[in-house]
């Protein structure tokens, strides 16, 4: 079978489709393509989405993106359908230069979550530069008398190209005067040269012209050419010789100006000014060259004149003539090598990527926050990087490629404890001194809402005194959120319940915003003594969340009841609401003849009762008393003749509030002989017996009532005034400055829950059943 290629433009074009080579992937997530330079705009370079394992839906809602350092955008990406192909120009030797490697690196990144590849396209070489000659015509000068085998350097020609592409062959038109030597492969500077297989005669060929043609490896070839003129002179039969060819010198970078690099010497055979030797840089020297180095005429020495950096040129070659002085003059040729030693005078770049700030603080471990790119323009030791991070911060750099690494989350964070970190990287390369370089940046933490509203204490204890006028202020309620913004945004509401018949909301509310806690209408210390309730604070995060305290509110007493009569006991006379009673003339002093009961609906002293008796009309003096304490009326002497039959007594029955409030009691006496009633005296006699015993009870144990209600009001008082100084100011607008009573008891209905310090004017058990079904009161909590 054959194949016929066809002319050379339809196998380059065959070429080019044939050398796309498939990707592969490597370690690190890296993918490697390779392209052949000068490809068109649109050639296929690869299926970069499916190679990195990405959806192809999801590379527009992920930012899908290419970043290519330095290289501007020759490579693009259709979104469509996820291929890499060439978006304009590639010139390899304008990337890469005479490098046998050259690559293109990309940053493939995406979001959501962040992540970074890396991606290498190589740039294959394709044959597009010819051979070519420092300048198209050269002329040399050679004395007639030069001898047969002598060898002429000739500057070869280069190729932007490289390997096979660049290697070049020479061939030389034909002539019977010269031949041209070729380099070997082992030689360090591959010189050509021009071979004198015959001997010059100015007269017979003054002149002799030759084409020189270097053709590179590539397909096809290309070819470039140089015209060789030969002039042939006269007289001056030596030329200077250098010791040696190639001269080999290290130079470090960053040399200072006029610097001696070396001191060349040439030697001459002749004799006076044909052995006189000027030096001087050949013509073919490459620019580059010669405005870095300086070479003495006389004394043969190459000095720095400009600032050598390794960065920009490793080497340069130096070609030197020495020429002497002769007609004609003859010269000799000799190449100094400058070999530039690197120094460590470049300083890491550093250069942050993709920053993804705010960071919640609820991000997993791993999150990456930030790419990380670090250079150094110098090479070996002293480009190797390190990069290290600020201790102390719930970060890490990672190393993902080269020097490439991502920033990432390594511990938990928590906003309320660090709101924002500053981190400092540092990148060190390996030279001696190291060189470093540092970067800050700040990482914000963005809050969520992991923080419920906290209150200070969780109860607290308010005293309000009853009949406060409706919508009092009687507490602020003031909750704490560790968040921000609307996660730390608290409002306050009531837990609704039943006090009672009723709703807790009917006797309270709170303000939603301030906390404010609001009596609705006034409060009764007789209907209610204690309202218990729970209010809630809750954050508008989302989800929100909450937290509730308990509120103790303690209805205070206040006089606000005047002294109850109770009604006439049963047996007993009397009209129009008064007592009446039949007393024997024959009873003698302090016998008890009647007792005036009356209960106070209130509490503590504002229902402790007192009884006094209003003196007569006329100023008489009565023959009897009352008790102060027990409402019991007796005898103060023994009655005689002299006496009223009626005697009419009025009682004041008193409380110990302030202002103290009255009830007044009448109570009839009629006297009679002693045999005229004597079921009424044993009545009041036994009654009299029983009363002084009563009194004598009563008065013991409201004695120690007291004792106990004053001691458990001044411990309230220190534990309340205790509390206060501990916690925040809460009082509300109306609320007592100081408790005055303790409680012992409690309930949420009706009956009371205060503890009582009975007077002796309270009824016994049947007095109360019977006041109770009078008044409709409810039986008291008492010890």
């Amino acid at each position: 079978m054959e194949f016929s290629w066809g002319s050379s433009q339809e196998s380059r074009r065959l070429l080019l489709s044939l050398l796309f080579l498939a990707a592969w992937k490597a370690g690190s997530g890296q993918v490697h393509y390779s392209v052949l330079e000068e490809a068109k705009h649109g050639t296929f370079v690869g299926r970069i989405a499916q190679d990195l394992g990405l959806e192809l839906a999801e590379l527009v809602p992920r930012l899908f993106r290419v970043a290519s350092k330095g290289h501007g955008d020759l490579l693009e990406v259709n979104l469509q359908n996820g291929i890499l192909f060439v978006n304009s120009r590639i010139d390899r030797e304008e990337l890469c230069g005479r490098s046998l490697e050259c690559s293109i690196h990309l940053e493939v990144i995406v979001d959501r979550p962040l992540k970074v590849f890396h991606v290498e396209v190589e740039v294959k070489d394709i044959n597009d530069n010819p051979p070519m000659f420092p300048a198209t015509q050269k002329n040399l000068f050679m004395a007639e008398s030069r001898p047969i085998d002598s060898r002429v350097p000739l500057e070869g020609a280069s190729d932007a190209d490289i390997r096979a592409n660049a290697m070049l062959t020479y061939t030389l038109s034909p002539n019977e005067y010269f031949s041209l030597e070729k380099p070997n492969d082992d030689e360090r500077v591959k010189r050509l040269g021009l071979l004198l297989r015959k001997s010059l005669d100015r007269e017979e060929a003054p002149e002799i012209f030759l084409v020189l043609t270097a053709t590179d490896g590539g397909t096809p070839e290309l070819t470039g050419t140089v015209q060789l003129l030969i002039k042939v002179l006269d007289a001056n039969d030596n030329a200077p010789a250098f010791d040696r060819t190639l001269y080999v010198v290290k130079l470090p970078e960053n040399t200072p100006n006029g610097t001696l690099v070396m001191k060349l010497n040439a030697s001459d055979l002749d004799e006076g000014s044909n052995a006189d030797i000027i030096y001087s840089f050949s013509t073919d020297i490459l620019p580059n060259v010669e405005s870095k180095f300086h070479i003495d005429p006389i004394t043969g020495e190459i000095m720095v004149k400009g600032y050598i950096d390794f960065e920009e040129s490793k080497s340069y070659e130096i070609l030197v003539e020495g020429i002497d002085k002769g007609q004609p003059p003859l010269s000799g040729h000799c190449t100094v090598m400058v070999e530039v030693e690197d120094t460590n005078d470049n300083v890491p770049v550093m250069e942050f990527k993709s920053l993804l700030l705010p960071i919640r603080e609820d991000a997993p471990l791993g999150t990456v926050i930030a790419l990380v790119s670090v250079s150094d323009r110098d090479s070996g030791a002293n480009g190797q990087l390190t990069c290290i991070l600020s201790p102390h911060v719930p970060f890490k750099l990672v190393s993902t490629f080269k020097n490439y690494y991502s920033l990432v989350l390594d511990s938990a964070l928590d906003r309320e404890s660090v709101e924002n970190y500053e981190l400092v990287v540092t990148a060190r390369d390996g030279g001696s001194p190291s060189l470093s370089t540092t970067a800050s940046m700040y990482v914000e933490v963005a809050d969520v809402n992991d923080n419920a509203p906290a209150f200070a204490q969780p109860e607290y204890t308010v005293f309000v005194k009853e009949n406060n006028p409706p919508g009092c202020h009687i507490f602020t309620v003031s909750a704490r959120d560790a968040d921000a913004q609307e996660n730390a945004l608290v409002s306050y509401s009531l837990v609704e319940r039943r006090v009672g018949e009723r709703a807790l909301s009917s006797y309270v509310s709170v303000h939603a915003e301030s906390g404010k806690v609001y009596a609705l209408q006034p409060l009764d210390h007789e209907e209610l003594e204690l309202l218990q309730f729970q209010v809630s604070a809750r954050d508008a995060g989302v989800p929100p969340l909450g937290s509730n305290v308990t509120l103790q509110v303690f209805v205070l007493d206040e006089n606000d009841n005047a002294p109850a009569l109770l009604p006439l006991r049963p047996g007993a006379g009397g009209a129009g609401g008064a007592l009446s009673e039949l007393v024997s003339r024959s009873v003698g002093a302090g016998h008890v003849v009647a007792k005036v009961r009356a209960v106070d609906a209130d509490s503590g002293y504002n229902a402790w009762l007192s009884y006094e008796l209003q003196p007569a009309a006329g100023g008489a003096r009565s023959p009897f008393r009352v008790a102060l304490y027990t409402g019991e009326i007796s005898t103060t002497r023994s009655l005689d003749e002299a006496d009223l039959a009626r005697q009419r007594l009025l009682v004041l029955v008193k409380d110990h509030g302030e202002p103290a409030l009255t009830a007044t009691a009448t109570v009839l006496l009629s006297l009679v002989e002693s045999g005229q009633a004597p079921k009424a005296s044993s009545r009041v006699l036994a009654g009299a017996a029983g009363a002084e015993a009563a009194l004598v009870d009563v008065n013991v144990y409201l004695i120690i009532a007291i004792c106990a209600v004053s001691s458990l009001l001044v411990l309230t008082l220190l534990l309340y005034t205790a509390l206060r100084c501990s916690a925040p100011p809460t009082e509300g607008a109306c609320g007592p400055g100081k408790p005055t009573r303790q409680r012992v008891c409690s309930g949420e209905g009706p009956p009371k829950t205060d503890l009582m310090a009975f007077s002796p004017s309270v009824p016994d058990s049947r007095d109360r059943e019977d006041l109770q079904q009078a008044t409709g009161d409810h039986p008291y909590c008492h010890v």
